[in-house]
């Protein structure tokens, strides 16, 4: 069986990961009436965990976060839900449709760099699951792409061998790193020509 391994962000999520970080660092800065710079000072001196690679972390993070910037409890949660509208962006309706249409042609899955709680919120605002299976978060596995124990641990759940598998992404770091895996990887620009990539690599 052939599969189509997904990334969420800038592919299954209409979101720029570039940009969006730092939009959210002034928003909250102008939020609290701190510099950017104070911001990341405060949050760079307060030991948080790294979510990205470690899962059951982020009740942590969250309360660092709250003294660091020595604000209540409803301002970080006002702030986390802001953190995670940014983060998830809106669905891409349009790549997630012809995913559900390639049901019983291919095994569907995703390989996504993370932080800790995305499955909840992505799975909360998308419905993911009904989708794909499996969903291979970061922060759920300790790996996070590029490096090759993110993509062997995507195979080893999906039950594939590289050759098998087409991984698709928006950005050239991952994919990369799935080619040096011997998966065949495709750069995302556009749901137009990441539609036919899938449909020609189904077709061989």
């Amino acid at each position: 069986m052939k599969w189509i391994l997904y990334d969420i962000g800038g592919v299954l999520e209409l979101v720029d990961d570039h940009t969006w970080p730092q939009r959210l660092e002034e928003s909250w800065s102008d939020r609290l009436g701190i510099p950017v710079d104070e911001l990341r000072d405060r949050l760079d001196a307060a030991d948080l965990p790294d979510t990205t690679v470690q899962a059951g972390v982020a009740g942590e993070y969250w309360r660092k976060f709250g003294i660091a910037l020595d604000i209540d409890d409803a301002e970080v949660a006002a702030m986390r839900e802001q953190m995670w509208d940014a983060y998830c962006g809106e669905a891409n309706i349009q790549l997630l449709d012809h995913a559900r249409s390639l049901t019983g042609r291919a095994g569907l899955a995703i390989l996504s760099n993370s932080g800790d709680g995305a499955r909840e919120e992505e799975e909360r605002r998308f419905g993911f699951s009904s989708i794909f299976d499996p969903i291979c978060y970061s922060h759920e596995q300790g790996a996070a792409k590029p490096d090759a124990g993110a993509y062997e641990a995507a195979l080893d759940r999906m039950g594939a061998s590289p050759e098998q598998v087409l991984f698709i992404d928006d950005n050239e770091g991952p994919k990369r790193g799935a080619e040096r895996c011997g998966i065949r990887a495709v750069l995302h620009r556009d749901n137009v020509s990441t539609i036919a990539a899938i449909e020609d690599f189904l077709a061989e």
